[in-house]
């Protein structure tokens, strides 16, 4: 594994009152890093730490004041040593005792107090696959959508301001449409915001969506007989449709028009019924030209692990050589011996610090003396020589 290229990973990680941890500290390197032990014994929370450098509520979703050990007086905090493209830097992150969650997480950058996890978009990219994301070809759009926006916010810090923006706008607009407000100047500038946001999300996605397909195009060529098929990406909604077709500054104006025209039929709905929050992720499976949705699970996770790694690729081509870390939970279940060794080699090769969790050691023998392995135990982590 090359070592010339920039590099993004955490050196150390401090856990404090987190989840099962009332305190553990790993000190790390560049390498991946496997985390074995018993289910419930502390490794997804591991991961979860680690997604909690990057912008957002985390892997889990979890509601802030959850975090907090039990029993506790509802403080936790994550603190990590990573280096970056701005050189090391120390990031924290947590609640304060009695914290609430609605106040939201204290951010530190080199122990200056930030204003929201936004600003970590600037320092780090995680990328995660778990479990409960088995089923994102057949469960809900919002799901998808949420999976694909993560994935561009790692070369497009941006992306998650403007969503944020988008995200406010429309349900102020929603607020007053409820109210039954039909002051027009009222809605003008909500509908402007949405209008030039909306636009740029869309036009974000159809890019991330169309550099994806592009990449796992190459990784085919690279490789017939790939263990993660190539697919076919791509994004459906009415605003992606009138990008390829018009002008981004033309397809801001109809998409205002056709909010002030919908404001009735939106009032009688009860919600704004179009615009980059209605769009979809749409994934083919290459070899067998057929929608994800249909394949069997197991195809499904190949596509999904592709995409993954994918992703990772490309934005290592973006960021000058710099991957994003990967945090990968449960990932060898379902998985045989053939497609284990092809994942580790493709995270060698992309030199990215993945994160891996797994019940058996054994299943990650094939990279003995190329990661670290670490030993979960009831809020324990210790490291462990190889087999």
């Amino acid at each position: 594994m090359a070592d010339a290229a920039p590099r993004l990973w955490v050196e150390r990680l401090t856990l404090t009152n987190f989840r099962n941890y009332q305190a553990a500290t790993l000190e790390l390197g560049p390498r991946p890093v496997v985390l074995a032990g018993a289910n419930g014994s502390g490794k997804t929370n591991l991961l979860e730490a680690v997604s909690l450098l990057a912008p957002g509520q985390g892997l889990r979703r979890a509601a802030y004041a959850d975090l907090a050990r039990v029993p506790g007086d509802a403080s936790w905090s994550v603190a990590a040593r990573v280096h970056t493209d701005l050189g090391a830097v120390d990031i924290g992150t947590g609640l304060a005792a009695g914290g609430v969650a609605a106040t939201g997480r204290i951010v530190r950058i080199d122990g200056v107090t930030k204003p929201g996890s936004g600003v970590l978009a600037d320092y780090v990219e995680v990328t995660w696959l778990t479990p409960a994301m088995d089923g994102l070809f057949t469960g809900a759009g919002s799901e998808r959508r949420r999976f694909l926006d993560r994935l561009i916010l790692c070369f497009d810090a941006e992306h998650g301001r403007r969503a944020s923006r988008f995200e406010r706008a429309m349900q102020q607009r929603n607020r007053l449409l409820a109210d039954d407000v039909r002051d027009n100047a009222r809605f003008l500038g909500l509908e402007e915001v949405m209008s030039e946001t909306g636009v740029a999300i869309a036009a974000a996605r159809a890019d991330a969506a169309a550099a994806l397909g592009a990449i796992s195009e190459r990784r085919r060529e690279r490789d017939h007989n790939s263990a993660f098929p190539w697919a076919v990406v791509a994004v459906e909604g009415t605003l992606e449709a009138d990008l390829a077709a018009m002008a981004a500054l033309d397809v801001e104006e109809r998409y205002r028009a056709g909010l002030r025209a919908g404001r009735e039929r939106d009032r009688a709905a009860g919600r704004t019924l179009e615009g980059p929050h209605r769009s979809d992720l749409q994934v083919v499976h290459g070899p067998k030209s057929m929608p994800a949705r249909v394949c069997s699970t197991g195809e499904q996770k190949a596509l999904l692990l592709g995409l993954v790694l994918s992703h990772a690729e490309l934005t290592a081509e973006r960021q000058g050589g710099r991957a994003p870390i990967l945090l990968l939970d449960e990932v060898t279940a379902h998985l045989d011996a053939a497609r284990r060794a092809a994942l580790f080699q493709e995270i060698l090769t992309i030199g990215t610090q993945a994160f891996m969790t797994g019940t058996d050691r054994e299943a990650f023998c094939a990279l003995e003396g190329d990661a670290l392995f670490v030993a979960v135990d009831e809020g324990q982590a210790r490291f462990t020589p190889g087999l």
